[in-house]
């Protein structure tokens, strides 16, 4: 690439955390073995993030030259990240975006706000790589499973009222719960010890479907989570009892708030978030890997107070042949272009940058006086006031993140 490239192809890089799915059954891997064809997929390998953006942990590199692309942004920064970027969200790419394959429930956990981020990154830069917060979206490329949020209020406690094994769980003199009755529950339900998390499991997988009432699913769910995690896990009784749990169809997407508790449980993804890798865990880890309970609970959002399903979602704006996915944060916009055999669509010139990954099929982009080609798995960094042109001859589907 030469300093007047303003678009260019990038290979992003693939990481291995047990929760991934094994070989070739990840799509993450699969996409980034087109990207690099030297890649060598290990069939007993776990295979679960591909990330393809500037943050150094598992950073993006442009295929041509094998250069960092934060580098080759911070080299050319008026060009490549535009003033809005410049000026107003730190001068760095300030969003990563990353492809999900899951196989189990990822940690029970949360991304810390602004403040709490600034004060764990000065205590812990090791643990807490940067100062900034994590809000993010996910949309799913497949059937996608989620616990996200909380239930409504009076769902967790009706069902807390009518099992007796919850009921220790609860503040004591507690008779109309509140939000704080929700967060001391959790923190109970956290800080719970084997023996007890195993008891309340094993009186729950004997709940009645009266009991249960419109929560039956926990029955099914429950044996699943025992087989990935075991019997003691307190993550198993906080996702059951107190959180949404959510099934998505491709195309579906949700918005996951800072301090926002949400624990991903199958599927494929598109997931898009604040340049920040900070977390953390409560559950669905060994207990070595979780993070102070007191901080844990202490930090949980309850907002939108309304509290359900349909505050986790987050619905596209249709504009042509893409959809816009608008959290409520600037750092970022997601579009889905989903262009049918023959079809084209135009994607108008943004303010900031935007990385752009083909997840299915084939076909051209004409960008900045230059015609690309994109297979699936293909990456490619435009940058801000460049008009794209994408052309499909067989169909085609592409996810972008831009700082509109």
């Amino acid at each position: 690439m030469t300093r007047t490239d303003r678009v260019f192809q990038l290979v992003g890089s693939c990481n291995n955390y047990p929760w991934g799915k094994q070989g070739e059954k990840s799509l993450a891997v699969q996409l980034h073995k087109k990207t690099d064809p030297k890649f060598e997929i290990k069939k007993d390998e776990f295979y679960s993030e591909l990330w393809f953006g500037d943050y150094p942990d598992f950073p993006a590199r442009v295929l041509e030259t094998g250069e960092l692309l934060q580098d080759v942004l911070q080299k050319h920064k008026e060009e490549l990240l535009g003033k809005k970027v410049i000026e107003e969200l730190g001068g760095q790419l300030p969003f990563l975006p990353k492809i999900l394959s899951i196989a189990k429930a990822l940690p029970l956990q949360i991304h810390p706000n602004k403040e709490l981020a600034a004060k764990l990154h000065q205590k812990d830069s090791e643990n807490f790589t940067d100062s900034n917060h994590k809000p993010e979206i996910a949309i799913a490329l497949s059937k996608f499973e989620v616990f996200a949020g909380w239930k409504p209020l009076e769902e967790v406690q009706s069902l807390f009222k009518r099992l007796e094994a919850l009921q220790q769980f609860v503040p004591a003199g507690t008779e109309n719960w509140s939000e704080l009755t929700l967060r001391e529950v959790t923190r109970s339900l956290l800080q719970a010890d084997e023996s007890t998390v195993k008891s309340v499991e094993e009186a729950l997988a004997k709940a009645s479907k009266e009991d249960l009432g419109t929560q039956t699913y926990i029955l099914d769910l429950l044996p699943r989570l025992q087989d990935q995690y075991g019997a003691t896990d307190n993550g198993s009784l906080v996702a059951l009892l107190c959180m949404n749990f959510l099934v998505l169809d491709a195309g579906d997407a949700i918005y996951i708030p800072a301090d926002g508790i949400h624990a991903y449980l199958s599927g494929d993804i598109v997931e898009c978030m604040a340049r920040s890798n900070n977390v953390l865990n409560a559950g669905f880890c060994p207990p070595a890997d979780r993070n102070n309970i007191d901080m844990f609970a202490d930090t949980l959002t309850f907002k939108p107070s309304t509290r359900s399903k349909d505050d986790v979602i987050l619905p596209p704006q249709d504009q042509g042949k893409f959809k816009v996915y608008r959290p409520p944060m600037s750092e970022f916009d997601m579009l889905r272009i989903s262009l049918l055999q023959g079809e084209g669509e135009d994607i108008e010139a943004h303010q900031g940058p935007g990385v752009m990954i083909v997840t299915h099929g084939n076909g051209t982009m004409l960008a900045d006086g230059k015609t690309f080609r994109l297979e699936e798995g293909s990456i490619f960094f435009v940058a801000p006031r460049v008009k794209v042109r994408i052309d499909s001859p067989g169909g085609l589907e592409a996810h972008m993140a831009v700082v509109a």
